[in-house]
């Protein structure tokens, strides 16, 4: 067989010749230059891995705080994220994620921390998305469809007594009339009900245990009536409440509530016996520190307290349950060592926080072992086993380990602002009592006593100021309010709580026991009082209360972000927690305030005007008797003066069945057409009239002919929306929706 002639193909590398037109030398430039680029990604990526691995390598901080808000921040993302399909998406980025730094850097001892670091934080955030949603599925409950009027015979769950509103509130445990299926619902029961209902059973009939029968009217648990306003339906559906409502009528005890007494029964019993012995509203106050029971404390009490920055002495927390465990250890371990014989065999400290302990837990439970509470007492808990093993007590790692332990049990609770006020607080207090400064600061010196006296003044001064300042994010998210002169008022306020009133309570329950304790009352009963006018007089000040429009989430996640770096980290690095603060601070005062707000069912509707001192000023569309529908409107328009109803404003027409208002926002003028009424009006006439306007509200269903020319926002709309805050100066509208996506709570339809 003759050998076949080699013939040189154009273009091929082994031919030894090339087509024509090319040139042999590009394909080998070509992938030199790719090989260039893949090299200096490669050291770009190395450069920046091996700088994380030095800052990670001498940040010397703790890395269990971190762990915590990692775990947190999963919480969150589950809350923040709309869809099911979007929870599984990242739970397997994090898998994902830990995966590859294991298989990546593993046997690198270059990359140690950095490996260790993403594979914990990944793992651990995926715990916290998956712990979230077990929960919600777990307790929560549907809501009822609609409002009803119904009767029903329940097995009664808990009770709480509201003195100050005139009702007991009952949490009852009955089945439903159509389906048979158990739900949990809530009503509130006048208190002249419940006199009638006990008069022919013993006393305190009406309580845990008890089975009754009444007719209530039922509705399901309440979106937010605006976005930024409190989520209520959210609330109920991780307390499992499917419906709350109001008793109609006599309530018939079908069974009495057993004579066994609980924990909730003596409560209710501490409570009486203290607001007997202390008058007026000291008396209310006084049972909420002995007893946690804030049911009897007047309204205007509770907002001179919140505005003047001291609402947190009224939740009992961290300040209460520190108290009681610190006043038990002093006592126990004074009084042990009396006793030379024990003290010589047994270390003091241990029995002294075994006292501490069982104060504490005891505390905890008496008051209704609340989110805070809890929080208080496992943090308290670790401060005893920190002295009785005779290490440090104070330190970061404690606060984080209370905050996983509650939100394992709570995990949403993270959301709440109680969690986010209590832990901010703490992580304020440790991480400024343990910089190397105030140590410096506060250090045992030879020194006049007026002189260490006024050191410890000006700590507690500086103190309150960083609480304040650490709060004030949280408080304007949440209530849209914050009172300015709260680290002045505490300066004195939480002194004469922690060393005169809480002691005094405690020591005159001691000595009531004998009949001895009038005079102990007398003193705790004009402490606060004293407390009670700080509170008024200082709510009182021009300036008092600062109202801010709904901060946007990310201005928020910026305050939060600079604070845990601020508290956390060490080292001149932990500067560098202002910048994201101060970023958060310059969203805060661009925020602009919303110009027409619009609530859930349309029937309120608040726009914001300047008036002609040059102040904001709210109209409202109805003159509302429900101070929550009031209060909102004017929270979230940042005015603080009563609102003006729209009918009496110079500048709107208002007819029998609509009102009609032009406003100048944006550089252009805004027609507003807005229903006063469901009365039905000729369809023609309406549609006429929507041609002519903007934005038409109405609390009804509207007829496809009601065509504005930007915004119909009637029944339809707000059934799948929700409330809405308009920006009309940028065309931007806000919904209650927007944020709710297909968590179980959320009623809207088309999610």
């Amino acid at each position: 067989m003759a050998d076949t002639p080699f013939i040189p193909i154009a273009g091929d590398p082994d031919s030894g010749t090339a087509a024509e037109g090319t040139d042999p030398s590009k394909p080998q430039k070509a992938a030199a230059r790719v090989w260039q680029r893949g090299g200096r990604l490669s050291s770009v990526s190395d450069a920046i891995g091996s700088g994380l691995e030095r800052f990670l390598s001498n940040a010397g901080f703790d890395r269990a705080p971190w762990l915590a808000v990692v775990f947190a921040a999963g919480i969150l993302t589950w809350f923040g994220l709309r869809t099911p399909w979007q929870w599984m998406s990242v739970i397997g980025l994090g898998l994902i994620l830990a995966l590859f730094a294991l298989a990546a850097w593993r046997g690198d001892p270059d990359r140690d921390q950095l490996r260790q670091a993403v594979i914990a934080c990944a793992l651990v955030f995926v715990a916290g998305v998956s712990v979230i949603w077990i929960r919600s599925e777990m307790v929560g409950a549907a809501a009822m469809d609609r409002p009803v009027i119904e009767r029903v015979q329940g097995y009664v769950l808990e009770r709480t007594d509201q003195p100050a509103q005139d009702r007991i509130r009952l949490t009852m445990a009955v089945r439903d009339a159509d389906t048979g299926v158990g739900r949990k619902i809530r009503v509130n029961v006048p208190m002249e009900t419940v006199a009638e209902a006990v008069e022919n059973h013993s006393n305190g009939a009406l309580a845990e245990g008890a089975v009754v029968r009444m007719r209530v009217r039922l509705m399901p648990p309440a979106s937010p009536m605006l976005p930024g306003a409190y989520d209520f339906a959210r609330a109920a559906w991780f307390k499992g409440l499917s419906a709350t409502g109001s008793a109609m009528g006599a309530v018939d005890i079908i069974e009495p509530a057993p004579e066994a007494s609980g924990i909730a029964t003596v409560q209710r019993a501490l409570s009486a016996h203290v607001r007997s012995r202390v008058d007026g509203s000291a008396g209310t106050i006084a049972a909420a520190f002995a007893s946690g029971d804030r049911g009897a404390i007047l309204e205007g009490d509770e907002d001179a307290m919140r505005d003047a920055g001291l609402t947190h002495l009224l939740a009992i927390s961290g300040l209460h349950v520190s108290a009681v465990i610190a006043a038990t250890y002093f006592v126990a371990i004074k009084l042990l060592a009396l006793f030379p014989a024990l003290a010589l065999r047994v270390r003091l400290p241990i029995m002294a926080a075994a006292a501490g302990a069982i104060a504490g837990i005891s505390y905890t439970l008496l008051t209704g072992a609340q989110v805070p509470t809890v929080r208080s007492c496992v943090a308290a808990m670790l401060v005893l086993i920190a002295l009785a093993m005779g290490r440090d007590a104070l330190s970061l790692r404690m606060v984080a380990v209370a905050a996983i332990f509650v939100l394992l049990l709570w995990p949403e609770s993270v959301v709440g602002p109680s969690f986010q006020m209590s832990f901010s607080a703490v992580l304020a207090i440790v991480a400024l009592h343990t910089s190397p400064a105030v140590k410096a600061f506060l250090a045992p010196r030879e020194e006049p006593w007026f002189a260490r006296t006024g050191r410890n003044i000006m700590m507690l001064f500086i103190t309150g100021l960083v609480i304040e300042i650490a709060l004030m994010p949280i408080v304007l998210f949440h209530f849209h309010r914050a009172g300015l002169y709260g680290a002045l008022a505490n300066v004195i306020a939480i002194p004469l709580v922690t060393f005169i009133s809480m002691p005094l309570i405690a020591v005159a329950l001691v000595f009531d026991l004998v009949g001895l304790g009038a005079p102990f009352w007398w003193v705790v009963e004009a402490s606060l009082n004293l407390l009670l006018g700080i509170a008024h007089f200082t709510a009182g000040q021009p300036g008092a209360v600062k109202l801010m429009p709904q901060m946007s989430g990310l201005a928020i996640a910026l305050f939060v972000l600079g604070g845990l770096w601020l508290a956390l980290w060490h080292g001149k690095a932990r500067l560098l927690g202002f910048i994201p603060a101060a970023a958060a601070t310059i969203l805060l005062l661009m925020t602009p305030i919303p110009d027409v707000l619009i609530g859930r069912e349309g029937r309120h509707v608040g726009i914001t005007i300047a008036a002609e001192d040059g102040s904001k000023r709210l109209l409202s569309l109805r003159d509302s008797r429900s101070s929550y529908s009031r209060d909102n409107l004017l929270e979230l328009s940042s005015v603080t003066t009563d609102p003006i109803p729209l009918a009496d404003w110079e500048g709107a027409q208002c007819s029998a069945e609509f009102c009609v208002i032009t406003l100048d926002r944006g550089g252009r003028q805004w027609s507003l057409l807005l229903a006063r009424n469901r009365e039905l009006v000729e369809e023609r006439a309406l549609a006429a009239a929507c041609e002519r306007a903007d934005i038409v509200v109405a609390d009804r269903y509207l007829p496809y002919s009601c065509n504005p020319r930007w915004l119909k926002a009637d029944r339809g709309l707000l059934e799948t929306s929700g409330g809405l805050s308009i920006d009309l100066a940028n065309e931007r509208i806000m919904a209650v929706g927007d944020s709710q996506g297909e968590h179980g709570w959320w009623r809207g339809e088309g999610d």
